[in-house]
């Protein structure tokens, strides 16, 4: 052994044998631990840009005019003066035509609720045919007279309500004319009303409020003697009539006034604060007697009910009596096919009354100039009072810039586009490298269907007009359509999803750690924002080697 070990050759190979035992535990013996990309988190500034192609195009510029003659009463712009689509511009007097809207617009909720009270009749007819045909027994006769008995009791009380609500719709008009708005008036009440010396408004207004006024104190006059004379044995029918027209006589009467009041400026004579108590009671005012309306309104379709009730109710009572017959089968069932054709002839004035209001409202329409698109007010020549020929052109309008841009947005990026919205451009004669400034101005309502998927047209102006742009060019824009300052985001390959939630790993020492999180903003850099489940400094995954 010891002439063994005395050989060089031999101890040298013992070393590296066990020098290479010893290099291979150290790498290959022990379990390898896993390695990590990870990103210690900091508070960054977040934007999310959708990014679409359009074509440059010259800008709009349009003529308005009315389409029927009329005196203009009101003005909302001049020369110079920037304008927003479908902003009212110019309106002509339309008050008549209001009012017969209004009157349309009552008529076809009357018309809706007789077509109620019809299809309830039918029911009970058909009812009392399927009542006919079984029998009468005496606790049948019992329970009808007190249904009967109920019904009186019933329609007694719709009549004491209805003239509650006349006196009171007296009372609501009475205080909003002589208390709300005589305040600002001079001799109110005699032959000749005038409006305060304080106030300096439209001459014609002036004279049609002051007209009205005296014409209101007759109404009071009438109304008053009237009311004094009115009990539940009355003809309603007709008290309620005049109630109605007296109230949408003060309405209008209100409804100028607010007109007046809500035109006015402070001055020498004319506080501030004398203009803001006028128009908190003007406003009050009109608010009772929309009230007083509906009430009325109400009230009248319950004691329609009522009587409709109660005459039913008698007629079954008379047949339970009677006894069955054929002849009362065969009138029943007569009965039957008038409400049903009753119904038909109902749905039929419904569809009329219907037309008639949006006939009127067409005929408004007519009455008012708005805004077709954003820009300039380049001619404006009309003036209250004057009277506007058909035709005749009035505004003309051109938009802000001399050009703008028409570009698809596909449905899936449209909810993240908003009216205002900034954008990069850049065209294509021109490279990527020179830059013009866009902001969204418009957003068709309509989607356009491109090769099988749904876009909307998005209108963009540009911020500053440049001679390099020419219409026809194509432009690529990028559309910052939101955009978070100072938050934490992570990249958005570090987010896992389990079972509908999400969560990032962490690093905590040489632990991982799955933590919960909320997100917000997906940003276009490929980072996605973080509400709620990390704190900066936290250091979060963004690779794993498995």
């Amino acid at each position: 052994m010891i002439n063994f070990l005395k050989r060089p050759r031999i101890i040298i190979l013992l070393v590296i044998l066990i020098g290479g035992i010893i290099i291979s535990y150290a790498f290959f013996g022990r379990d390898k631990a896993p390695a990590y990309d990870f990103i210690i988190i900091e508070k960054r500034n977040l934007i999310q840009e959708i990014s679409v192609t359009g074509r440059v195009q010259s800008a709009e510029s349009v003529d308005l005019a009315f389409e029927k003659s009329g005196k203009v009463s009101r003005v909302y712009v001049n020369i110079g003066d920037r304008v927003n689509v479908w902003q009212t511009l110019v309106v002509l007097e339309n008050s008549e035509t209001t009012a017969q809207l209004a009157q349309a617009q009552a008529g076809t909720e009357s018309a809706r609720a007789k077509l109620l009270q019809y299809e309830a009749a039918l029911v009970k007819e058909q009812a009392k045919l399927a009542e006919l045909k079984g029998g009468t027994r005496p606790e049948e006769i019992q329970v009808q007279e007190v249904k009967v008995a109920n019904a009186k009791t019933a329609l007694e009380d719709a009549k004491r309500n209805l003239v509650d609500k006349l006196e009171d719709a007296y009372t609501k008009s009475d205080d909003a004319v002589r208390n709300k708005v005589d305040q600002f008036f001079n001799n109110p009440r005699s032959s000749n009303p005038q409006l305060s010396s304080k106030i300096n408004t439209d001459f014609q207004l002036e004279r049609d409020i002051e007209w009205q006024r005296f014409l209101l104190q007759d109404t009071f006059t009438s109304w008053r003697s009237s009311l004094d004379q009115l009990t539940t044995s009355s003809d309603i029918t007709s008290y309620i009539f005049q109630g109605e027209i007296n109230l949408n006589q003060i309405k209008l009467f209100l409804d100028k006034a607010a007109l007046i009041i809500n035109s006015l400026t402070s001055h020498l004579d004319l506080s501030q604060a004398t203009i803001d108590a006028w128009k908190t009671d003007v406003s009050t005012g009109r608010i009772n007697i929309n009230t007083a309306i509906t009430n009325l309104s109400t009230a009248k379709e319950k004691l329609s009910t009522e009587e409709s009730d109660l005459a039913l109710a008698e007629q079954e009572l008379i047949l339970k009596k009677a006894g069955i017959i054929e002849e009362q089968i065969t009138a029943q069932e007569a009965q039957v096919k008038q409400s049903e054709a009753d119904i038909t002839s109902q749905e039929a004035k419904i569809k009329e009354a219907e037309a008639n209001a949006q006939y009127y409202r067409a005929q408004i329409s007519k009455t008012v100039i708005r805004a077709p698109i954003s820009g300039i007010v380049t001619i404006q020549d009309a003036k209250i009072g004057e009277i506007i020929s058909a035709n005749t052109i009035i505004v003309s309008l051109i938009s802000e810039v001399k050009f703008e841009i028409k570009a698809s947005v596909p449905e899936a990026d449209i909810a993240k586009v908003s009216v205002g919205n900034t954008s990069i451009v850049t065209l294509d004669a021109y490279g990527r490298d020179v830059v013009f400034e866009a902001k969204v101005v418009a957003i068709d309502p309509a989607e356009t269907i491109v090769d099988g998927v749904a876009t909307y047209k998005v209108t963009f102006q540009f911020i500053e007009d440049d001679e390099r742009i020419k219409s026809g060019m194509t432009a690529n824009i990028d559309i910052t359509s939101d955009n978070r300052e100072n938050v934490i985001a992570v990249p958005q390959r570090s987010i896992i999803r389990k079972n509908g939630d999400k969560f990032v790993r962490i690093l905590d020492g040489n632990n991982v750690k799955e933590i919960k999180v909320e997100t917000g903003l997906y940003g276009s850099d490929g980072n996605i924002e973080i509400i709620r489940g990390i704190n900066e400094g936290d250091k979060v995954i963004t690779f794993i080697e498995e």
